[in-house]
C-alpha cells in the first residue's frame, strides 16, 4: 500500500502521488511509481509532493567555517589535518568523505616566523582551524583568530596532558610528569575547547623574535617532520636525526652537518645580443645564447629586432667555431694492421700537428690489437689536415681509412661512424 500525505516513510516505500502533483525532494520516480529517498514524513506544497527529512542534512565546509581536526603529518612545509565536524549551526557536525582532510601551510599556523609546521603542533593534536580554501583540496588557517589553533596536545615523551606554562620564555606549554617543555601555537581554548574570557594568546608571543634557547631547537629545513607518528609521540624533539634524513636533508637543501650551504657559482659573460658583462648561474656552452635580463624579456616579449637577432647569430657562430677548433678533434683510424703499435702511430700522426691521445683498441681477454685507433689532436685545423693526407696511405702495407669520430671518445668505437668503419674491415689483415 501507498504512503500518503501525513504517512512518516522511510527509504524505499512507496508514495502516493497524484497524477495531477509533481515530485518534489525526498522522492524518485520509478517504473512501478514514486519511491521514497530519505526517511520523513510526506508533506504538500501547492502541487508537489515531497518528504521533509527528519534527520539534518550533512555539512559541507564553506570558506569561512570553523573546524575540529587533529593533526595527522608533519611535512616539511605543511601540517596535514583531519577534519572531526564543523562548528556551525544546522546539519550534522560529521562531514562526507571528500571533505576529511584539510593541509595548513606553515605560514598560516601562527603570526611569527617558523621554519616548519613541527616547531607549533605536533601529531596527535587537537586543534581549531578556519577554513581558508575550497578547490582544488581544502585549506585551513589557525592564526586569524584568538579563538583558532592547538585545543589539546599531549607530550611526545610521555603521552601525558599539556598545560600551558609562562615559565621560560618561547616554551608555553608543559608536561607535569617528566621535563618536557615545549611550544605550540595555542587557541584561547587551549584545555577545555572552547573560550572562558581568559585570553593565553600572549604566550604564542606573535610578531615577536625567538629566544636564543628557542631557536637552538627550530626545525630548520623540515627537521623533525620525517619523524613518523610513533616515532613522534615516543622521542620528542631531543633525538638525532637518522643517518638517512641527514644525507637527504643534504641533497635538497644543500646543507650538510656542518651547516654550510654550498654557495651557487655565478659566472662572468656577454650577452650575446647585446654585448653587455653578465652572470649566469651555470658554466656558458659556446655558441648558445646567453642574454642579461633585459634581452631576455626583450626576446620574450617579440621586441628584438631582425638585425639585433642577425648579429646575435654572427656572434653565435663565431663562437661555435673558435670552441671547435680549441676542443680539438678525434679521429678514427680503421683497416688498421695487427702488428701496427701506437707508438708508429704516434710518429706518423704527429707530424701533423700536436695530438694528446693515442690508442689501438685491444681484446680484453687476449690483449691483441682489434685492427683501428683513434687520434686526437688539440687543433680541428690539424686534425682536418691529418685526414685528407693520411687517409688511404698505408701502414704495414695495408692501406688505411682516417675520418672523424663521432663515437663520443669510446674506446670500443660506440655506435657511430667508428663502428661502421671497423665493420667494414677492421678485423682483417
Amino acid at each position: 500500500m501507498s504512503a500518503t500525505t501525513g504517512d512518516f516513510v522511510t527509504p524505499g516505500n512507496p508514495v502516493d502521488v497524484p497524477a495531477d502533483a509533481n515530485i518534489g525532494s525526498g522522492l524518485s520516480e520509478t517504473k512501478a511509481g514514486a519511491v521514497a529517498l530519505v526517511t520523513g514524513t510526506i508533506i504538500s506544497e501547492g502541487d508537489t509532493i515531497s518528504i521533509e527529512a527528519n534527520r539534518p542534512e550533512t555539512n559541507s565546509p564553506q570558506i569561512g567555517d570553523d573546524v575540529i581536526a587533529e593533526v595527522t603529518k608533519l611535512m616539511p612545509k605543511v601540517a596535514m589535518i583531519r577534519l572531526l565536524h564543523i562548528e556551525k549551526e544546522g546539519g550534522h557536525r560529521d562531514l562526507s568523505a571528500e571533505n576529511l582532510f584539510a593541509d595548513i601551510f606553515v605560514t598560516e599556523i601562527v603570526d611569527r616566523f617558523l621554519p616548519s609546521p613541527g616547531d607549533a603542533m605536533r601529531t596527535r593534536d587537537l586543534i581549531r582551524a578556519r577554513i581558508t580554501q575550497l578547490e582544488p583540496n581544502l585549506k585551513a588557517s589557525t592564526r586569524a583568530s584568538p579563538e583558532l589553533g592547538v585545543l589539546w596536545a599531549i607530550c611526545p615523551a610521555c603521552g601525558n596532558e599539556l598545560v600551558t606554562s609562562d615559565d621560560k620564555q618561547d616554551f608555553n606549554v608543559d608536561c607535569n610528569r617528566c621535563d618536557y617543555s615545549g611550544y605550540r601555537a595555542l587557541s584561547n581554548g587551549f584545555g577545555h575547547g572552547h573560550t572562558l574570557g581568559e585570553d593565553i594568546q600572549e604566550l604564542n608571543r606573535a610578531g615577536e623574535r625567538w629566544s636564543a634557547e628557542a631557536e637552538n631547537i627550530l626545525g630548520h629545513e623540515g627537521a623533525r617532520p620525517y619523524l613518523s607518528p610513533v616515532a613522534d609521540h615516543r622521542r620528542g624533539r631531543t633525538h638525532e636525526a637518522s643517518a638517512a634524513a641527514m644525507r637527504m636533508r643534504a641533497a635538497i637543501t644543500g646543507k650538510g652537518r656542518g651547516g654550510d650551504r654550498r654557495q651557487r657559482v655565478q659566472h662572468k659573460c656577454k650577452c650575446t645580443l647585446c654585448g653587455t658583462d653578465t652572470t649566469v648561474p651555470f658554466e656558458p656552452t659556446p655558441g648558445k645564447p646567453i642574454r642579461c635580463k633585459d634581452c631576455m624579456d626583450k626576446v620574450k616579449g617579440g621586441n628584438a629586432s631582425k638585425e639585433e637577432l642577425a648579429a646575435e647569430r654572427e656572434v653565435l657562430t663565431k663562437a661555435r667555431s673558435q670552441a671547435a677548433e680549441v676542443s680539438g678533434i678525434k679521429l678514427f683510424v680503421a683497416r688498421l694492421s695487427y702488428n701496427a703499435t701506437e707508438d708508429e702511430l704516434k710518429n706518423i700522426f704527429s707530424t701533423h700537428g700536436e695530438i694528446t691521445e693515442c690508442s689501438i683498441a685491444t681484446d680484453k681477454d687476449t690483449g691483441k690489437s682489434r685492427g683501428f685507433a683513434f687520434v686526437k689532436f688539440t687543433s680541428r685545423k690539424a686534425g682536418e689536415k691529418a685526414i685528407k693526407e693520411l687517409d688511404g696511405s698505408e701502414i704495414h702495407g695495408r692501406k688505411i681509412s682516417v675520418q672523424e669520430s663521432n663515437d663520443g671518445g669510446d674506446r670500443r668505437g660506440g655506435r657511430g661512424r667508428g663502428n661502421r668503419h671497423r665493420g667494414r674491415g677492421g678485423n682483417r689483415r
